[in-house]
């Protein structure tokens, strides 16, 4: 069945000093968002600077050269908008979503920071403790996490690059200092590695003139290094058990490297995941929850638990977390989901679930445009990673002509036993791990 494509208007530039920019008008509704990545994530970090992009992400809060500490937060939501920051293993990102006429407010503070963040010795013990009480609230102090955010990936990869703590240890927090601050910023955050996306009710020639007036005269700065994130061959299956004071059920993470992101294999998984995990209809919420009874909660996706199939990046993997009845054994329970996985290896899938798959994900992408901020979202991280925003109108599309076969043969390719990574999660009055 072919479907009606959604088609965003959208014009793509770059200005002298390398800053891309994406314009999408969208009158409907007298809001604009202006959204802003930057080429540096957790897998540009170096060792023994773990949880440096995230740490920077707060100081990109802490005040720029002509707005003090607070002025950001109080300027967007006196004038009647809202903002936020997010770090990613391959980007970090801002936005400020603003009525329309209150476009150069947030174009002013995001080129304001990026021309000159305030960089001291009290900004930064302020926000090495920020951070450090995240860490002790998101992650110490919450079931789950800790296992998901730190022992996962050291598991699921062998490159240092991929397999660190998005969020780092205190001990390297601790041995930042200023200098490295100032030096991080000058690498990372400038024009020619960023990309602007400005999406909803703007004018594009006057948008164009504000962001040439605010941004055009940040100077660029050399190529950043890029980070190896090659994976060397997995060897075997590789499983770990992980103690967890604050669990009250059991769980289990199970895992495969995956495909090459816009590979045909990324779209057949893409569509495949629909088909195990998404809704009452999916493979796991009818086979092992409501069937079998042996799984109690679940959530699946190209690039869990730091991605998803938009933002997902090679090398990347699909990663499951199961929540599970706790007088089952881990090992049966592995059994069950392995047997799903199996099922559509051997047999494939039909023709109603693939439909349905289909109609799915129409859904979902028509929910994501709905917004000037999701519209930004999907605009940026495909100008970022894949170097074409355009690619907005063509994604969907990729994925309703994956075929039945097309996903068993993905299935027999990738869901092998013999190279997957099972991390399994024990609830313990005494936190620690066992081989």
């Amino acid at each position: 069945m072919k479907s009606f494509p959604v088609t965003l208007p959208l014009e793509r530039y770059r200005l002298d000093n390398g800053l891309r920019v994406v314009l999408s008008r969208d009158p409907a509704t007298p809001v604009v968002a202006v959204y802003l990545l930057y080429g540096v994530g957790a897998r540009s970090e170096e060792p023994g600077r773990s949880g440096f992009a995230h740490l920077f992400e707060h100081m990109m809060f802490q005040g720029s050269r002509h707005a003090p500490k607070g002025l950001h937060f109080q300027i967007v939501e006196a004038n009647g908008g809202y903002l936020n920051g997010s770090t990613h293993p391959d980007y970090t990102d801002y936005y400020e979503v603003l009525p329309s006429n209150k476009l150069p407010v947030a174009l002013w503070l995001e080129a304001d920071r990026m021309r000159g963040l305030a960089i001291n010795e009290e900004n930064l013990a302020n926000q090495k403790e920020a951070v450090k009480e995240e860490r002790r609230l998101r992650l110490d102090n919450q079931p789950y996490v800790t296992a998901i955010v730190d022992r996962w990936p050291q598991l699921l990869f062998r490159n240092w690059s991929n397999s660190h703590s998005l969020i780092g240890s205190f001990e390297d927090l601790d041995a930042a200092t200023v200098d490295d601050v100032a030096r991080f910023f000058k690498t990372y955050y400038a024009p020619n590695n960023a990309v602007l996306v400005l999406a909803g009710d703007l004018h594009p020639e006057e948008s164009k003139r504000l962001i040439e007036a605010y941004f055009g005269d940040i100077e660029p700065q050399a190529e950043p290094p890029r980070p190896d994130t090659a994976e060397p061959e997995p060897q075997g299956e590789r499983c770990a058990v992980h103690h967890d004071a604050h669990a009250r059920l059991p769980a289990l993470i199970l895992g495969f490297p995956g495909p090459r992101r816009r590979s045909a294999d990324y779209y057949a998984l893409g569509v495949l995941d629909v088909i195990l995990t998404a809704g009452p209809s999916s493979r796991f919420y009818q086979n092992l929850v409501k069937g079998r009874q042996s799984v109690i909660q679940y959530e699946a996706n190209l690039g869990w638990p730091f991605a998803s199939a938009s933002d997902y990046l090679d090398p990347g993997a699909y990663s499951i977390f199961a929540l599970h009845r706790p007088d089952l054994p881990a090992r049966q329970v592995l059994e069950h989901i392995t047997e799903e996985l199996a099922k559509v290896a051997n047999d494939g899938i039909g023709g109603e679930e693939l439909e349905r798959a289909r109609n799915f994900l129409r859904a979902e992408h028509i929910k994501q445009l709905q917004s000037n901020i999701g519209r930004a979202q999907l605009l940026g991280r495909h100008e970022l990673l894949d170097g074409d925003a355009g690619l907005v109108n063509t994604q969907l599309e990729r994925f309703l002509e994956v075929t039945a076969g097309q996903i068993q043969s993905a299935a027999r390719r990738y869901f092998d036993p013999g190279v997957r990574a099972v991390l399994e999660i024990v609830p313990s009055p005494s936190q620690g791990e066992a081989p």
